[in-house]
């Protein structure tokens, strides 16, 4: 979650969303993402909405900070979510834990807000149910609620194999443990296992991340996601670019890692299906394609996002502000946007080109469509008919640029 959501409108004190939202309600994939505000340390490059113990006010925490009790919060949340939605008409085809680390909380909480969603919504014959984990947050013992409890899914945050570049990032986990905890997930019974990893660190020479690369790949994972690093306002580590402790990540170097990851994780039989995700065939993150899709989701947790028929709105962003709107029984919401169909067809045109599916052309205007041939020629952008013929497909090199290549096809 971003530290400053747009302006919007306010959510009404009942969560109530507008009758044409949920005219279609039911028709498009549906998808939770349950938000775990909480982490044992701060990473200095996490612009996340997250919360260490000491900021929470430690053992003196009240009751909506509590680690203890934020299950009751997020299972209150998810039958408001019942309420409003009404009778959605299909089960719920994806779950996201993501955080902070969901991981901090006992896996009995984890499984009894997945609980709450498959009893008030219901489940996917193959519902996919991902949480995240830090490699030192989990245990095998851990990892065998998990699963018993119904998730499918565990992506560990690696980041990197290499000692010094997990230092600037702030990460603690001993990087000697990712093998193991990915051992332990086979054991435990998951068939699909990610890895993230992070690219373009100060002092992270080319050979370092070739390291980290081969060793993710020496885990047999499912799935990389492999993203650039971003020096966001507000962090630690942007304070530290700014003293000038440590260089700002370099463009030139962040290209020639991207192409280097592409090329390591194709040749092990990956393949790109959007531009920071690698997976096996049948392995692509199907939660994480409902946003990219712009389907329908409620995001459970303070902070969290949702997206419903054309409504998106965002929580209260403090666990204490939310636990208390939610134990008033109010919802959660803090503020919403209602998006015209110019808006959702320009965020189609933002989303839907990063995929490897491509973006149907018929979704451009017609100054989209004009600068296309300029677009292939650049070698940008498929030639029509190479992925299909009404599709704009991003080559290797339009992947690097994708943010240009969509300024141009929106201009």
């Amino acid at each position: 979650m971003p530290s400053t959501p747009p302006p919007g409108d306010p959510v009404p004190a009942d969560g109530s969303l507008p009758t044409d939202a949920l005219a279609g309600l039911g028709e498009r994939p549906f998808a939770f993402y349950v938000h775990v505000p909480f982490c044992r340390v701060r990473c200095g490059y996490c612009d996340f909405n997250t919360y260490t113990a000491a900021e929470l006010g430690g053992a003196d925490a009240p009751r909506g900070a509590s680690r203890a009790t934020y299950v009751d919060a997020a299972v209150a949340e998810v039958r408001l979510a019942r309420r409003v939605l009404g009778d959605v008409g299909r089960p719920v085809d994806t779950v996201f834990f993501g955080g902070g680390t969901p991981t901090l909380l006992p896996p009995e909480h984890l499984t009894a807000v997945l609980g709450a969603i498959a009893d008030e919504f219901g489940l996917a014959p193959d519902a996919e149910v991902t949480t995240e984990a830090n490699p030192d947050s989990v245990t095998r013992a851990d990892l065998d609620v998990l699963r018993a409890g119904g998730f499918t899914r565990l992506s560990f945050g690696m980041q990197s194999s290499v000692s010094h570049v997990l230092q600037v990032l702030d990460r603690t986990h001993d990087p000697e443990r990712v093998p193991g905890a990915v051992a332990d997930a086979r054991a435990a019974g998951f068939d699909e296992v990610s890895l993230d990893l992070i690219y373009g660190t100060a002092g992270e020479s080319v050979a370092d991340w070739r390291a980290s690369l081969e060793s993710a790949l020496a885990c047999a994972p499912d799935h990389v996601s492999a993203y650039s690093l971003i020096v966001e306002d507000g962090t630690a580590l942007a304070r530290r670019v700014r003293r000038g402790e440590v260089a700002a990540p370099d463009e030139d170097d962040l290209a020639d890692k991207y192409h280097l990851a592409d090329e390591v994780l194709s040749a092990a039989g990956l393949t790109w299906y959007e531009v920071s995700n690698w997976s096996r065939p049948g392995s692509e993150c199907r939660h994480n394609l409902a946003y990219w899709r712009s389907d329908d989701w409620w995001g459970v947790g303070p902070g969290a996002h949702s997206h419903v028929g054309g409504v998106r709105w965002w929580n209260v962003r403090h666990p204490v502000a939310y636990a208390d709107r939610l134990g008033a029984g109010l919802s959660p919401g803090h503020e919403r946007e209602l998006l015209d169909a110019e808006v959702r067809r320009v965020e189609r045109v933002l989303l839907e080109t990063r995929l490897r599916d491509g973006l149907p052309v018929d979704v451009l205007d017609a100054d989209g469509r004009a600068a296309l041939p300029d677009l292939v020629a650049r070698g940008l952008v498929e030639p029509p008919g190479a992925l299909g013929p009404d599709r704009v497909v991003l080559t290797r090199e339009g992947r690097l640029l994708a943010d240009g290549v969509v300024r141009d096809l929106l201009a």
